[in-house]
């Protein structure tokens, strides 16, 4: 007796420290394996679920994690070994927090929903469609039927009786929550209120250091690697390339979902990779200043400026439809919804004296209407922390 006292006592300490520490037990989706929606290696895709309660009960979030992407076979197969490619090499447990939290006093309008963190393993931003597999690299190009398969098995599991519903993500998977907004609006209830939600997701049609648009070639592999244009947004590609609707300012605007979007004006992903990627700064004159923005020169300071005036103009969609939400910060930041910290934290970034969730939340509920810029410089908000990079 006295042993099996002390093994109830070992799991309720055990169950203390896993709901203390928000891990939330991952779910394989075997059945989506039939249907050919799998990930890069061939294995089934997975989430995390935390169910909702009380008041939250009918509410859903579905957040969409980022990582990039891969654009030829060499990529894919590097990330084939990893959990970016592969649920054999997913970790078993989540940590939920910021947007995902599941506590009252740091994510106050969401801890109580049915709160779930969908996994990126296609490098595609959940919009690959190759039914083709090339028995020389066996690789899967499924990202669209991987996030179908998940928002049908979400339904059947109550998500059919939604009252309320966020479509979210971070960086890629932000950028895919931006392109599966419309189609997730009409799959659920017309009764309920689907709003979605870009963490760093607003990837520009940006000018590189050399004048072109290396980011642009970029996405061009990617969507025609992955079979990519039958899945995206008709809206935007009746009108142009296919590869231009990887921009979320050619898709925002035939948009009928409301959306909100988190931004740095400073993103440290496109500093990086739109405005000076590696392969177009040959003399290497960029490698200290994109990765710190102190150690930045006069003349790379007024190009990085020159950044965020084009992040403006690419945002000129979001601004002018007051149904839609922007926190645009001055950060040097990438994804700043994903921590209690950032999301709600006191020392979390702020605009117009306002904290992320708050304004996400004031926004989703119609207390207030939130569209705010920051002052202009990279040095000018005092709230923005050291340099985040999560994807």
């Amino acid at each position: 007796m006295g042993r099996l006292k002390q093994c109830w006592s070992s799991l309720l300490v055990l169950a203390v420290v896993v709901i203390g520490t928000g891990a939330v037990p991952i779910t394989y989706l075997q059945s989506a394996v039939a249907k050919g929606a799998v990930c890069l290696d061939g294995s089934a895709p997975a989430y995390h679920f935390d169910k909702g309660f009380g008041s939250g009960v009918n509410n859903w979030i579905v957040h969409m994690e980022g990582g990039g992407w891969c654009t030829d076979v060499a990529s894919c197969n590097e990330r084939k070994g990893t959990m970016k490619g592969s649920s054999k090499f997913m970790n078993k447990d989540f940590g939920f927090s910021g947007i995902l939290g599941g506590k009252q006093s740091t994510n106050p309008d969401f801890y109580n929903w049915n709160r779930i963190k969908v996994r990126y393993c296609d490098g595609s931003s959940f919009t690959g469609n190759v039914e083709a597999v090339n028995p020389a690299n066996k690789l899967f190009f499924r990202g669209a039927r991987i996030w179908r398969a998940v928002i049908d098995d979400l339904m059947a599991k109550g998500m059919k009786n939604a009252q309320n519903a966020i479509l979210s993500g971070c960086s890629a998977g932000a950028l895919a929550a931006i392109l599966h907004c419309d189609t997730f609006r009409a799959i659920l209830p017309r009764t309920a209120s689907v709003k979605c939600v870009s963490d760093a997701g607003y990837f520009i049609h940006g000018k590189d250091i050399t004048g072109g648009s290396y980011i642009e070639s970029y996405y061009s592999k990617v969507v025609a690697l992955h079979g990519s244009a039958k899945s995206l947004p008709v809206s935007c590609t009746s009108k142009m390339k296919p590869e231009l609707c990887f921009f979320p300012q050619y898709v925002v605007p035939s948009m009928r979902t409301p959306l909100f979007v988190i931004n740095a004006a400073f993103d440290s992903w496109q500093i990086k990779n739109v405005l000076a990627p590696t392969a177009v700064d040959k003399g290497k004159q960029w490698k200290n200043c994109k990765l710190d923005l102190k150690k930045c020169s006069a003349a790379q300071l007024k190009t990085v400026q020159g950044f965020r005036d084009q992040m403006m103009r690419a945002l000129s969609p979001v601004h002018s439809t007051p149904s839609r939400g922007l926190f645009l910060d001055s950060c040097h930041a990438h994804c700043q919804g994903g921590s209690a910290a950032s999301w709600s934290g006191d020392k979390g970034p702020q605009v117009a004296n306002t904290r992320i969730a708050k304004a996400v939340g004031n926004w989703f509920y119609g207390r207030s209407a939130f569209q705010k810029i920051d002052c202009p410089s990279p040095t000018c908000n005092p709230t923005c922390p050291a340099i985040s990079t999560e994807d």
